[in-house]
């Protein structure tokens, strides 16, 4: 069993940056894959990155690439997103998730987190 927890998200202005962490306990992370996901009022839950066991190979949604960056800590049993350059629409709650391989569906990953609202005001 893995127990993911986020931390991070707040309320910014446009252009501005948080970083958002997922700490795990339960489990040793080293072994999964982990993504970033995130829900917006009224819009189905969308993959925004993820990063393979090692950290050797990441994946990001179009909307995100360039301007969010995936890594991890696996000695400390965390991942973490780098969120730059941020936009309104990026407003939503953030997911971390653990999964056995990449995916960019929800269903793929096993182990959730609870959220952390993120706000970006214009």
């Amino acid at each position: 069993q893995v127990r993911l927890v986020e931390s991070g998200g707040g309320l910014v202005q446009a252009g501005g940056s948080l970083r958002l962490s997922c700490a795990a306990s339960g489990r040793t992370l080293s072994s999964y894959v982990m993504g970033w996901f995130r829900s917006a009022p009224g819009k189905e839950r969308e993959f925004v990155a993820s990063i393979s066991w090692s950290g050797s190979s990441t994946s990001y949604a179009d909307s995100v690439k360039g301007r969010f960056a995936i890594s991890r800590d696996n000695a400390k049993n965390t991942v973490f997103l780098q969120m730059d350059s941020l936009k309104p629409e990026d407003t939503a709650v953030y997911y971390c998730a653990a999964g056995p391989n990449h995916s960019t569906r929800p269903l793929a990953y096993g182990y959730w987190g609870q959220g952390t609202q993120v706000t970006v005001s214009s």
